[in-house]
């Protein structure tokens, strides 16, 4: 679009008004238009609304120390609210089109690994003293300190790790891959599909979206991503009407008996303090603590670099426009999430779906935020959108995010190898914290084989020898007895 056009779009939407708006959130400034930034959030919403089934699943079923669970209604709520505050304060305080919700992975460490130790408040405060830790490392300056400490290479390898991460996620949460049993003695760890082949409408559903998807993406579309969204859902829609369908998984394409429901924020302010310390000790305590320090740290790390890159907002230097403000927004999540009783809540890596629609401000945050605001009432409606339908936006997004891996050195070795083991153990171990500590770990290591470590900045010295910890961290409870 050209110059001349976008100004006589500016001029349509309302003269003074819009000229704010877009002075404020920079939206041409960035080579935005309204109608990118728009499709963007909602393209991001569509491609992460699945937690809304997903964390009140993981949560919900999981009991604490007593035996209680958590009402899942009231977790539907909590983690929409969450969702939209952080996300609209993000567009607004951060600027970019970053979303946030509950973390997967995150999620399930407080279902499966604190809540059998404690009670749910405990373990939600336990999150609260988390995110609280994370702002004061941002407050410091260390959080930003240690990202821009990083190689740009290793920056342009995480954003590609994560690209294989978000197509590897589209491709399980659809079915198209899928686990195979260790009681099956298989010789390979996947396999396609449930059983080797492709089967099932809900497959078909998916494998046409991602055709659709792309071929759109070749033609250059504008709306691709949301397109293929909407149009696969319908398609869905009317396949589960009309046909035997067992399973479409978590969510399933059928019309609502009812489209408004009201909320239940019965689980905010359900959380207590220091409460954990009583039940397990201060020592264990502090190690649960760092692991979800490190693990939310360095996930968000990834997804903000990750996301930046894709959307062209990195300077010269590889640094993310405001990254202060992003980080303590970021922290400030983690401690919503847990006073909500909605787990700790994060950067989404879905977030680039939105960028591959256009979205390179925080306005496309605006609608992201609404939509989850909206799901606070609407919720049986929005939950039609089946994974089959959803998840191939996942898969074209990595494709658009792994374009990056051609500006790596690959005949550097110092450079390579980190690179590559950031990109693989991303997938290989469902884990963006795990890639980002395989790099960190193996440049620091081949830059001391190589007789330049004093090229390796301090700060990656210290975060090298804390992923050491993370992933050894079994062996040290071991030994410290707890």
């Amino acid at each position: 679009m050209s110059e001349a056009q976008k100004a006589a779009e500016r001029q349509d939407a309302g003269p003074s008004t819009v000229t704010g708006v877009d002075r404020f959130f920079r939206i041409t400034e960035r080579g935005s238009t309204f109608g990118r930034e728009i499709r963007g959030g909602f393209a991001t919403f569509f491609t992460m609304a699945y937690i809304l089934v997903l964390n009140p699943l993981i949560l919900g079923s999981a009991k604490d120390k007593f035996g209680e669970q958590l009402d899942p209604v009231q977790l539907t709520t909590a983690t929409a609210l969450v969702a939209a505050v952080m996300t609209i304060i993000m567009g607004v305080g951060g600027n970019l089109p970053l979303a946030l919700a509950a973390g997967l992975g995150l999620n399930a460490v407080v279902a499966f690994q604190l809540a059998p130790l404690m009670s749910w408040d405990d373990a939600m405060g336990l999150i609260v003293l988390e995110g609280l830790l994370i702002c004061v490392l941002v407050v410091t300056g260390l959080r930003e300190a240690v990202m821009h400490a990083i190689p740009q290479p290793l920056k342009q390898a995480i954003s590609v790790g994560i690209g294989l991460f978000i197509a590897l996620i589209g491709f399980v949460d659809a079915g198209f891959v899928t686990r195979i049993p260790d009681a099956a003695n298989t010789t390979v760890p996947v396999q396609l599909g449930s059983t080797g082949t492709l089967a099932g409408w809900p497959m078909l559903v998916f494998c046409a979206g991602v055709l659709l998807t792309v071929g759109l993406l070749a033609r250059k579309v504008r709306g691709a991503i949301l397109i293929s969204i909407v149009a696969m859902t319908v398609v869905a829609l009317v396949i589960n009407a009309l046909a035997d369908v067992r399973t479409w998984g978590l969510t399933t394409p059928e019309w609502p008996d009812r489209i408004v429901d009201a909320p239940d924020f019965g689980l905010l302010g359900q959380f207590s303090l220091f409460g954990a310390f009583g039940q397990v000790g201060v020592v264990t305590v502090v190690l649960l603590a760092f692991t979800l320090v490190l693990s939310d740290f360095f996930d968000t790390m990834g997804t903000v670099v990750g996301v930046s890159a894709e959307a062209g907002l990195l300077d010269e230097d590889g640094k993310v426009p405001g990254l202060g403000k992003v980080l303590l927004i970021d922290g400030a999540a983690a401690v919503a999430g847990g006073a909500a009783s909605a787990s700790s809540a994060t950067s989404y890596i879905e977030s680039a779906a939105g960028v591959g629609e256009g979205a390179r401000t925080g306005f496309a945050n605006l609608v992201t935020g609404s939509l989850f605001g909206l799901a606070l009432f609407l919720t049986p409606l929005l939950t039609i959108v089946p994974l089959q339908a959803a998840a191939p936006a996942l898969v074209a997004v990595g494709f658009l995010m792994m374009t990056q891996v051609k500006h790596i050195e690959w005949d550097r070795y110092e450079i390579a190898v980190p690179a590559f083991l950031t990109i693989a153990v991303m997938p290989f171990t469902y884990s963006i914290t795990n890639g980002i500590g395989a790099g960190f770990v193996a440049y620091v290591l081949i830059k001391t084989v190589l007789g330049r470590a004093k090229e390796v900045h301090w700060l990656l010295w210290g975060t090298s020898a804390l992923f050491l910890v993370y992933f050894a961290i079994d062996p040290i409870e071991q030994l410290l007895g707890v």
